[in-house]
């Protein structure tokens, strides 16, 4: 085999098919976001980012940087390995108790990033109890998926969202095997909301445990900013809650929520966990101050569903077409990869609007979206130039509309 020439076809392949990503090179400057300059090839200039993560700019935070400086002049950069071994900080101690407290659970043990919490744990759990199987819903993130496939464990996949689904597949299992049901609150790519409260219903009925990914959720729905568990009332039901400190809390790291023994098993037995070197302190020590800050500010949550509401009302009197949902994720919907990408291309261009094109494999074909995640710190003009540009080049690219357009 000629391996580069190989590589090189399987890169054009996705060139031609519009599923080529390309990283959008951004320097960002504190107090600013969500502007950024793009430091492009031929010539820098200014962009509105509109697909962050950043749910609520909390990675700009004045609260959020104090801490970070604070510990950086206190304790240094690194955390000097792993946790194991010298890599635990008294940064991170108080980190996870704020977490478990966030979820009123007994324990909270901290990861690198939300998917390593995903793949250490529930792989872990499903491969350490004997005769587990997973019944795991047909979207849950590659993180978990990957996770749930290195345990080895018996799999059952559930149709998204489908409670009906999910009892028929519990109630065709072994009676007496271990069940873990694992599930996320907010699906990132839809938008949509799991039913948290059912699902737990039919764990209680079959004996299952449950394992609920919140990390498009925490820090945006509830009184504190635990998630939409919290919001329901049904964070004591879970067996477990996994987190991210990369999205709504603006820094990073993943973790999980859980009992004492739990959260111990998992720290004892993942090799996720073990083998990594800890988050540096400075990072964990922002974490906590956003974590802090938003379990008791709703300001910025208020701030943001008032946001969300506007792009959708504009998108609706223009007729473009958007997923209906109840999230702060607006999915925009192309339905054609190369359409998809020439309109990325053509707002970070000639409007300064920086929105990543979401194609193939993260969502299926025909279904190629933008997708927009308004924040507070978006402005009215900010909201204004972005409806613009939109209606403009759904006219140039000849995009199908919604009905309601001719009114």
């Amino acid at each position: 085999m000629h391996y580069q020439d190989y590589f090189k076809s399987r890169l054009d392949a996705l060139r031609d098919d519009g599923n080529y990503r390309v990283f959008a090179d951004l320097q960002r400057k504190r107090g600013a976001f969500p502007k950024a300059r793009h430091m492009a090839k031929d010539g820098a200039g200014d962009v509105t980012i509109w697909c962050s993560n950043d749910y609520l700019g909390m990675g700009q935070h004045p609260d959020v940087l104090a801490a970070m400086h604070n510990a950086i002049d206190t304790v240094g950069a690194g955390a000097g390995g792993t946790r194991n071994i010298s890599g635990t900080t008294h940064d991170h101690v108080l980190l996870e108790g704020e977490l478990a407290d966030l979820h009123g659970k007994e324990a909270a043990l901290l990861f690198t990033s939300g998917y390593v919490s995903n793949w250490a744990a529930l792989g872990t759990l499903a491969s350490q109890i004997p005769g587990c199987i997973v019944f795991s819903d047909a979207l849950n993130h590659a993180s978990m998926i990957e996770g749930i496939r290195h345990s080895k464990a018996a799999r059952v996949i559930w149709k998204h969202n489908d409670l009906a689904d999910l009892e028929a597949k519990l109630a065709a299992a072994d009676p007496d095997a271990p069940k873990l049901i694992a599930f996320e609150s907010v699906y990132s790519m839809d938008g949509d909301i799991a039913p948290i409260k059912e699902i737990c219903d039919l764990a209680d009925k079959y004996n299952a445990m449950t394992y609920l990914d919140e990390v498009h959720a925490v820090g945006l729905y509830g009184p504190r900013g635990a998630g939409v568990a919290e919001r329901e009332g049904l964070m004591d039901r879970l067996t477990v809650i996994e987190g991210t400190l990369g999205k709504a809390f603006g820094v990073m790291g993943g973790y999980i929520a859980a009992s004492a023994e739990l959260c111990d098993f998992v720290r004892s037995f993942a090799s996720g966990f073990i083998f990594t070197t800890a988050l540096p302190p400075a990072v964990a020590a922002g974490a906590r101050a956003s974590v802090q800050h938003l379990k008791r500010s709703n300001a910025e949550r208020e701030c943001q569903k008032e946001r969300v509401a506007k792009v959708r009302a504009g998108l609706d009197k223009m007729g473009i077409p958007h997923i209906d949902n109840p999230s702060h994720i607006i999915p925009v919907m192309v339905g054609d990869p190369v359409k998809c990408k020439f309109i990325s291309d053509t707002l970070m261009r000639d409007y300064g609007i920086y929105i990543q094109p979401i194609n193939y494999p993260t969502v299926p074909k025909g279904t190629e979206r933008l997708r927009i995640t308004p924040s507070p710190v978006h402005s009215d003009a900010d909201i204004a130039h972005l409806l613009g540009a939109l209606e403009e080049l759904w006219h140039q690219c000849e995009v199908a509309r919604v009905p309601q357009a001719a009114q």
